[in-house]
C-alpha cells in the first residue's frame, strides 16, 4: 500500500494527513471543557475581551508604505490594499467589518480564515472571510497545508496555502492555532460554574432554601404534594417575596448561607479578573472597576495599546506580508496605533509641538495627521511675516530745555542831533530757551 501511495504522490496526487489531531481542530471547535467557542460567549467577560480587541484594531488607520533601497518609506495610497481598506474587503463587508470577524474568530477558535480574492490577471481585489466551523485542514504530503472550505450547501473548495489569508493565536506545531479557551480550559470552567449557580440561585427565588419541620409523619403522597405545593408557589425569580403561609403546626427553618457569605460575588468578580488575563486586557477596558483609581484609568489604554493591541497588530501586518504582498517586495502594510493618542488632546498636541520645534514635522503634516488640509499659501505664518510690519511709536522721556540768558542793549538818551547819548546794558532771560 505505500508503494502504490508513493507512486501516486510522485504522479501529483494529494493524501490527507491520518493524525486524528487535524480533525479534532474542525469543525469541532472550542476548549476541551466541553463549552465550545460560540457558547464561550455567554460569558460577558469573554465578550467583552473580544469585542475590545477586534474593534479597536478595526478602527486603527491600515497604511500601506513602499521601502526604498535606503529604507526610507512612502505611503501608497493607491495600493490595492489600500483601496480595499477605503471601499470594503467584498461587496457585503466593509475593512472594519472583515477585520472585525477575523480577529474575533481568531481570539475564540484560535484561527481565523478568509480566501484571497483576485481578478483575470491575478491582482488584488478582496477578501472573503470564512468561519474557522467551516474549514477543515488538510496536510498535503509536501508538508504544505490545504483548506476545505464548505460552502454549506454541500460542496466543498479546496485552497491551498498562498490562496488564504491565515490569522492563527499561538500553535503547539507551527501550522493551526489553539485558542486561549483551551489552553485555560479549567479557569474559564470555573467561571462558567460560578455562572451557572448564579443563575441557578436567582431561579429558584433568590432566597435561601431551608426545610419545612412537621410534627407528625408524612406519608409518601402528602410530602409529594407539600413539596409541589411549595415549590409552585415560591419558587422561582418572580415568586421571590411572598408570604410564607404553614399550618398544621409546621415550621420553616433555614438551611443554607446567605451569597455574600458563600462569596459567591466575590467569586464572580475574581472570575471577571481571570478572564481578562487571558486575553491580556486590562479591567477597566471592559467595565471593571472595582479595584480603579483615576491614575491607573488613565493608564489602562496605553497599557492596552502596547501590550495586547501591538502584538496583534504585528501578526496581521506579517500574515499579510507572508500571503498577500509579494515575497520580498518593497511594499507593507502597518496599523497604525497612534490613531488611540486621538483620545488624549493634550498629550497629542504636546507630541505634534515636539515634532514642529525639533523639524520632525512641519505644521502641514501636523494638519494631514489630524484630518485637516493643508492650510492655503495665503495664511501660512511664512506669508504673513512677509508683510510690513508698522513699528509702535516709540515713548521717549521729554526733558524740558534749560532758561538760557542773553544780554540786551537798551537806548537811554539821544543828543539833539538824534544820536545816541547814552545806553545801559541788561542780561534777560529767554522764554523759549533759545538765542
Amino acid at each position: 500500500m505505500r508503494f502504490v501511495e508513493r507512486i501516486a504522490s510522485w504522479a501529483g496526487f494529494e493524501k490527507r494527513s491520518e493524525d486524528p489531531s487535524w480533525a479534532a481542530l474542525a469543525p469541532g471547535l472550542g476548549y476541551y471543557a466541553g463549552l465550545s467557542a460560540r457558547a464561550a460567549e455567554n460569558l460577558s467577560t469573554v465578550l467583552a475581551c473580544t469585542n475590545a480587541i477586534s474593534t479597536a484594531l478595526a478602527y486603527v488607520p491600515a497604511l500601506v508604505y513602499r521601502r526604498d533601497t535606503a529604507g526610507n518609506r512612502t505611503e501608497v495610497p493607491d495600493h490595492a490594499i489600500a483601496r480595499i481598506t477605503r471601499e470594503g474587503a467584498n461587496p457585503q463587508m466593509s475593512w472594519p467589518d472583515f477585520t472585525e470577524h477575523l480577529v474575533s474568530s481568531t481570539l475564540l477558535t484560535g484561527n481565523g480564515l478568509a480566501v484571497i480574492l483576485r481578478g483575470d490577471r491575478g491582482e488584488l481585489t478582496g477578501f472573503r472571510y470564512v468561519p474557522w466551523g467551516m474549514v477543515t485542514v488538510a496536510e498535503l504530503s509536501s508538508g504544505r497545508l490545504a483548506y476545505d472550505v464548505a460552502d454549506g450547501r454541500g460542496k466543498t473548495q479546496r485552497y491551498l496555502e498562498g490562496e488564504v489569508l491565515h490569522l492563527r493565536d499561538r500553535t503547539n506545531d507551527g501550522k493551526i492555532g489553539l485558542s486561549r479557551l483551551s489552553r485555560a480550559a479549567e479557569t474559564v470552567s470555573g467561571v462558567q460554574a460560578a455562572n451557572t449557580h448564579a443563575a441557578a440561585f436567582l431561579q429558584n427565588g433568590a432566597s435561601p432554601s431551608g426545610v419545612i419541620e412537621v410534627p407528625n409523619t408524612l406519608g409518601p403522597e402528602a410530602r409529594g404534594n407539600l413539596r409541589k405545593a411549595f415549590q409552585d408557589r415560591y419558587s422561582g425569580a418572580s415568586k421571590a417575596g411572598n408570604t410564607l403561609i404553614l399550618d398544621g403546626g409546621m415550621k420553616w427553618s433555614a438551611a443554607q448561607i446567605s451569597p455574600e457569605d458563600a462569596e459567591l460575588l466575590e467569586t464572580r468578580k475574581f472570575g471577571v479578573i481571570e478572564l481578562c488575563r487571558l486575553f491580556q486586557v486590562p479591567p477597566p477596558i471592559v467595565q471593571a472597576y472595582e479595584n480603579n483609581t483615576f491614575t491607573n484609568a488613565a493608564q489602562a489604554g496605553l497599557w492596552f495599546a502596547t501590550f495586547c493591541l501591538a502584538p496583534w497588530a504585528r501578526k496581521i501586518e506579517a500574515e499579510f506580508a507572508r500571503s498577500v504582498l509579494p515575497a520580498g517586495g518593497p511594499y507593507e502594510l502597518e496599523l497604525d496605533l497612534s490613531g488611540f493618542l486621538r483620545g488624549d488632546p493634550e498629550t497629542r498636541w504636546a507630541a505634534h509641538k515636539i515634532a514642529i520645534e525639533t523639524n520632525v514635522l512641519d505644521p502641514d503634516e501636523v494638519r494631514q495627521i489630524e484630518g485637516w488640509n493643508p492650510r492655503p499659501e495665503s495664511k501660512k505664518p511664512e506669508a504673513r511675516s512677509e508683510a510690513p510690519s508698522v513699528q509702535p511709536p516709540q515713548i521717549i522721556n521729554y526733558v524740558p530745555p534749560q532758561r538760557r540768558k542773553r544780554t540786551h542793549t537798551r537806548v537811554t538818551e539821544h543828543d539833539e542831533k538824534g544820536r545816541i547819548a547814552a545806553f545801559v546794558q541788561e542780561e534777560i532771560a529767554d522764554e523759549e530757551g533759545q538765542l
